[in-house]
């Protein structure tokens, strides 16, 4: 009678690398739960508004010495990431006890397992034994049936009987050892039959052993990276107090050699502001004089057609029936007019806008004359208007870097000058003629600034105004 032994060892289970990272990815998601979820989204949130906050103190900081910025930005990337980094630590530390008991919980369920196997495997081959020596009996009740001959039957006994007490003892003999025999055989079929459900049990059993042991495998890697993630993050936080030190200590020692950043701003302000307001009152007067110029010729073509109108009448006098013919002519002059538009195409996006600007080192506020716009490095900048570019300025150039101003001159009564700061290169020369449309340079990261942008200015009349007031902004 063959029988199929257990296996000794469960199936090898297969898996590819991206399988595996899948099942690993998919094990952190499903331990961490929904609250951590929540966490981790708010989390990101946070990291994105203040990537957007960074912008705001990156573009308040334009003027400022360059190494004082980065240190001032070096502080406040770690102040605003070690918040996050401690939430992070957080999540990672949930997720890692997560882990750590999803892997206990898999081997105490693969230890079972196993027991069971042991078990099993150690019934199997008792019941194993005991069939061999229940097949032995078997062959020593039909020797004991047979007294050693084939086919011995009740005839057989008559005849060798020597009396009738020995014929009823051999008589019970035979029946007790042809009891005996069908006894053993109901036993070990039996026992083949508990063996059989036991192998099937066992199979069982062994294939669950390779799936909790893949499993577990998966449960470990999850829990070492969880372990792995915060002991990185452990390590990122305690360097960021470093160098949140450091940097504080360092700004404190800029912020003492260039406590005048301000007052320079201001006074590179108002020098725009002067050159600005004489361009404006040379234009004011300009236009004045055409004013009276064009008043002059009205008064005069007036004046010449009131003479030909008394010539035409003496005309008529003397002659009483002739006749005559008059002519007229005007004149006049009409400034053409034209709507700015955005140095940049749109849509525009404002990273810091015009008005009073908050200082964030001495925590001061300052006039901030143009707008700041966002604009990668080496994007073309173009004239607003027609006019004429009166300052092309290289850096170094104060705070303003490489820098045009543009005069519009007079559009519907009021006059325009234009500035572009910061532009990494030009592409007209001081005096030229542009249109509006033209690119007059591009955009950079020239003077005291943090990055490359679009700084613009409108001037009307004389004084600064908000250029996205403007119609097309």
């Amino acid at each position: 009678m063959s029988r199929r032994r257990p296996s000794s060892s469960p199936r090898p289970f297969h898996r590819s690398r991206g399988a595996w990272a899948a099942a690993l990815s998919l094990a952190l998601v499903l331990l961490s739960g929904p609250a951590v979820a929540d966490e981790r989204d708010e989390l990101e949130e946070q990291q994105e508004q203040n990537e957007a906050e960074r912008e705001e103190v990156a573009a308040a900081l334009e003027g400022t010495n360059s190494d004082l910025a980065d240190v001032y930005l070096e502080l406040d990337d770690i102040e605003r990431r070690l918040p996050v980094a401690r939430g992070e630590l957080e999540i990672a530390n949930d997720e890692l006890a997560a882990a750590e008991r999803h892997a206990e919980s898999v081997q105490g369920r693969l230890d079972v397992a196993e027991a069971q196997q042991a078990d099993l495997t150690s019934e199997i081959d008792l019941t194993e034994g005991e069939i061999t020596q229940t097949e032995t009996a078997m062959g020593e009740v039909a020797r004991s049936a047979y007294r050693g001959g084939e086919g011995a039957s009740t005839l057989s006994v008559i005849f060798e009987a020597s009396d009738a007490d020995d014929f009823a003892s051999q008589y019970s003999v035979m029946n007790s050892a042809l009891r005996t025999q069908d006894q053993t055989l109901a036993d070990l079929e039996n026992l083949v039959a508990v063996n059989r459900n036991r192998q099937a049990r066992l199979d069982a059993v062994t294939e669950r052993i390779g799936e909790l042991k893949a499993e577990a495998d998966i449960a470990v890697e999850a829990a070492d990276v969880a372990r792995q993630e915060a002991a990185n993050l452990v390590a990122e936080i305690e360097q960021l107090q470093v160098d949140q030190e450091a940097r504080a200590a360092e700004l404190e020692t800029l912020r003492e050699e260039y406590n005048d950043q301000i007052a320079q701003i201001e006074e590179d302000n108002e020098e725009i502001a002067a050159e600005i307001a004489e361009i404006d009152r040379r234009e004011r007067e300009a236009e004045e004089r055409r004013r009276r110029e064009e008043a002059e010729r009205a008064r005069r073509q007036q004046q010449q057609q009131q003479q030909q109108q008394q010539q035409q009448q003496q005309q008529q006098q003397q002659q009483s029936s002739g006749s005559g013919g008059s002519s007229s002519s005007s004149g006049g002059s009409s400034s053409s007019s034209a709507a700015l538009i955005p140095p940049v195409p749109r849509p525009l996006y404002v990273t810091s806008g015009y008005g009073m600007r908050w200082y964030p080192i001495t925590g001061g506020y300052y006039m901030h004359q143009g707008v700041d716009l966002r604009s990668a490095c080496g994007n073309s900048q173009v004239a607003s208007a027609g006019g004429t570019a009166f300052a092309v300025r290289p850096a170094p150039n104060g705070t303003h870097g490489n820098q045009v101003m543009i005069n519009h001159g007079t559009i519907n009564g009021n006059t325009y000058v234009t500035v572009y700061n910061h532009l990494s290169r030009f592409a007209v020369s001081q005096g030229q003629s542009v249109s509006q449309g033209q690119t007059i340079g591009y955009t950079g990261a020239t003077g005291n600034v943090t990055g490359c942008h679009v700084h613009f200015e409108v001037w009307r009349n004389g004084s600064t105004i908000d250029p996205m007031n403007l119609p097309g902004f």
